[in-house]
């Protein structure tokens, strides 16, 4: 299974290839070559490239699905 994670863009370089996506504190360097957000867009990530530009409230829904795999999987 594959699994994309949303993140927020912080920065776009000049070419607009590349940019920085920040999630839960860090940031990463990531392609841009199959998407085209703005600075503040967010973006699921997968593999280091962007894939997918997707509206804030679905970043944080998807989020909190993970967040509640995680404490399932990591029991009581």
């Amino acid at each position: 299974m594959c699994i994309a994670v949303p993140m927020k863009i912080v920065e776009i370089d000049g070419s607009g290839h590349t940019g920085l996506a920040a999630y839960a504190g860090n940031t990463m360097k990531i392609s841009l070559r199959l998407v085209t957000p703005a600075v503040g867009d967010h973006v699921l990530v997968h593999a280091g490239c962007a894939i997918q530009v997707v509206q804030a409230g679905l970043a944080e829904e998807i989020l909190s699905v993970y967040e509640e795999l995680e404490a399932s999987a990591n029991g009581p």
